[in-house]
């Protein structure tokens, strides 16, 4: 229940606190004092968009705050934790909204940071908010399927409908996928399966380039390589003047230091190690000499090589492995062409069970759907008498099937009504006018209401377009669901002002030379006059006051 309303410097509104009961608050006022202005902020406190507009003239910032008290309501409980935000132990849930004239904007819940997205998810718990807007929304056939399902509680279902379809066009998606993959594969069949005959012909191997080269500059240098390899092999061991016989003759004298001077034993290591690579150079170089091929018909075979990978990564890459790439997808893609039958078998199959499995849910949601429009048609039509559409007047809920089961079933719901004895019943839009839409909608309220968990209903001149003693069934029939919610309502019409069991006034006045926008409760004497003044009329004339008076205590007595 929505227990406070505080607003700052929003549109007209200085600094205003609604204080809301339990049961029918309405807030009255002459036309432009505010009444709307208070329910604009109400919106922008759940989650509506906000607009740098709203703050008032001359002020940085606007803010609207709002406490409710949620005892006992494990649902919001659930989504403050999911937020990691704690609740208070007594029960109260304080959410705040704040727009600055830049157009930045910021909410809290119970002090803590949040984003406008969250106090919508909270909003829609909390408060129905139904506004002459809506008349239009409940034209449409998407509203008044989701008004049924919600009647008839068809969330499950309608949740193993959304699931089956979605994988059903999943499916769908990859069959048509595939199938457009293989139809180009099959339309470039010829040139993918030249490109992969071209590659594998090559028998190409990934580094292949970097030892063709290198064995290509050693072919091509192999005199040189062979003299210089030679003349070392010569200048090391090839010679009695060459430099192993040299070293070799160091020998005793290095043993002779040694013998004078033992403390340099480690010379003769050094010495030996010494004399041992050069061996080993000489050696190395000796093979290499020898094994040095001069061969102009491999050098040839190479330039060949050289020149058809060149080729190649001209036409498929820059590199031996991207030409390789190139080849395996040319090769997968005709594997695509002779596999592609297959798999597609496979997922038609796949897609048979899920359309079955879709048809068979949505037929479990239609005949659901079906029972609950009958019952609601027959509620709906109970209720309309009260609320002063007599006379023949029929509310029907049709399903208009659809060719093939989507995400919401097999079937549109269309509300149609008849307001004459005799006549077929035709969609709303084509006979309701902006009252009786009204009406129809506080019906359909009525109705919901005792299945609907939400707390608070708001409506917003929901009484447009009547008068009269239709006004005083709408204003029972109002009180009668203020008996299970709370209602918050805006109106003009005094019939339905005298069943409040809170009345607040919303009075337009100046201070400090600006206007103002105030909220007074009124008791006793004050809602007297308050009747009078919306009866029309001389507010202070004796008939009038009577006449209020006896709105009163037929209303809620005074």
């Amino acid at each position: 229940m929505l227990s406070e309303l505080r607003i700052r410097n929003f549109a007209l509104i200085d600094r205003l606190t609604v204080r809301l009961g339990p049961g029918l608050n309405v807030l009255t006022g002459e036309t432009g004092a505010g009444k709307s202005i208070i329910v604009g902020a109400l919106s922008l406190l759940l989650g509506e968009r906000a607009s740098a507009d709203v703050v008032r003239a001359g002020e940085d910032r606007a803010s609207v705050e709002g406490v409710f008290d949620v005892a006992g309501r494990d649902d919001v409980a659930r989504i403050l934790d999911e937020r990691g935000i704690d609740a208070d132990d007594d029960g109260l849930l304080v959410l705040k909204r704040e727009v600055a004239v830049e157009g930045r904007n910021r909410a809290w819940i119970n002090g803590s940071p949040t984003t406008a997205a969250v106090l919508g998810e909270l909003g829609r718990a909390l408060v129905d908010l139904h506004g002459q807007h809506e008349h239009q929304t409940l034209l449409k056939r998407d509203e008044q399927r989701a008004i049924l399902d919600a009647y008839a509680a068809n969330a499950p279902l309608l949740s193993r409908v959304r699931e089956a379809h979605g994988t059903a066009a999943g499916l769908r998606r990859e069959i048509a996928g595939l199938d457009a993959r293989r139809r180009e594969a099959a339309q470039r069949a010829d040139f993918l399966r030249f490109q992969a005959e071209e590659i594998e012909a090559a028998s190409l191997r990934s580094g292949e380039e970097e030892a063709l080269e290198d064995e290509a500059r050693r072919l091509s240098h192999s005199e040189e390589l062979q003299s210089i390899s030679g003349g070392l092999a010569d200048a090391v061991s090839g010679s009695e003047r060459a430099l192993l016989h040299e070293v070799g003759a160091l020998r005793r004298q290095i043993d002779q230091l040694v013998r004078i001077d033992p403390a340099q034993g480690d010379v003769r290591e050094l010495y030996e190690t010494a004399y041992y690579s050069l061996q080993e150079l000489g050696e190395r170089m000796e093979r290499y000499a020898a094994g040095i091929e001069h061969d102009p018909r491999r050098l040839d075979e190479i330039r060949r090589r050289q020149d058809l990978l060149f080729r190649l990564k001209t036409k498929y890459g820059a590199t031996v492995d991207e030409v390789l790439e190139v080849g395996r997808r040319a090769r997968a893609e005709l594997d695509l062409v002779d596999n592609a039958e297959w798999e597609l078998e496979g997922l038609r199959k796949k897609l048979a069970a899920a359309e079955a499995e879709l048809g068979a849910a949505a037929a479990k949601l239609t005949t659901a759907r079906t029972a609950a429009m009958k019952r609601l048609s027959g509620e709906v039509c109970a209720v309309l008498p009260e609320l002063g559409m007599s006379g023949g007047a029929v509310f029907r809920a049709e399903r208009v099937p659809l060719d093939a089961p989507g995400a919401f079933g097999a079937e549109e719901v269309e509300f149609r009504v008849s307001l004459n004895r005799g006549f077929e019943p035709k969609p709303l839009s084509y006979v309701a006018s902006g009252g009786e839409m009204s009406r129809i909608m506080l019906a359909l309220k009525t109705i919901l209401a005792r299945l609907d968990s939400i707390p608070t209903l708001v409506f917003d001149e929901v009484d447009a377009g009547i008068g009269g003693r239709v006004a005083l069934q709408v204003g029972d029939k109002m009180r009668d669901v203020a008996g299970t919610h709370q209602v918050f309502a805006i109106t003009h019409l005094p019939q339905i002002a005298s069943r409040a069991h809170v009345h607040l006034l919303v009075r337009k006045g100046e201070r400090d030379g600006r206007t103002t926008t105030d909220v007074l409760p009124l008791e006793a004497d004050n809602r007297i006059h308050e009747i009078a003044r919306m009866l029309g009329g001389d507010p202070e004339s004796a008939v009038s006051l009577e006449h209020a008076r006896e709105l009163l205590e037929r209303g809620v007595g005074v």
